[in-house]
């Protein structure tokens, strides 16, 4: 069964084309759940205007799919809790400046 550090690995090959960093970085990625037959992955964006939502949602599947094509890939949008700055890691902030 693949492990969650894999699937972030891999989520990691999901570029926010705005900002230009990895969705993991970005603190975008708030949960990861494998089970016997699907993956999980509880994840927002950083505002829920985002016009990228319906592509980014769709890497995620895609992404997850070609790893795990046997398994039910199931991307969970949330607004809650709001994503900010905070969450991003150090270096996703050194390499914008913050």
């Amino acid at each position: 069964m693949i492990s969650e550090e894999k699937i972030l690995e891999l989520l990691k090959g999901v570029i926010d084309p705005e900002i230009g960093l990895d969705i993991v970085s970005l603190g975008l990625v708030y949960k990861v759940e494998v089970n016997e037959d699907s993956i999980n992955v509880t994840m927002t964006l950083t505002t829920p205007g985002c016009p990228m939502h319906g592509s980014i949602t769709e890497w995620v599947n895609n992404i997850l799919l070609k790893a795990e094509p046997d398994k039910n890939i199931n991307v969970n949008l949330v607004w809650e809790p709001q994503w900010t700055p905070e969450l991003m890691t150090d270096e996703a902030k050194e390499k914008l400046g913050m």
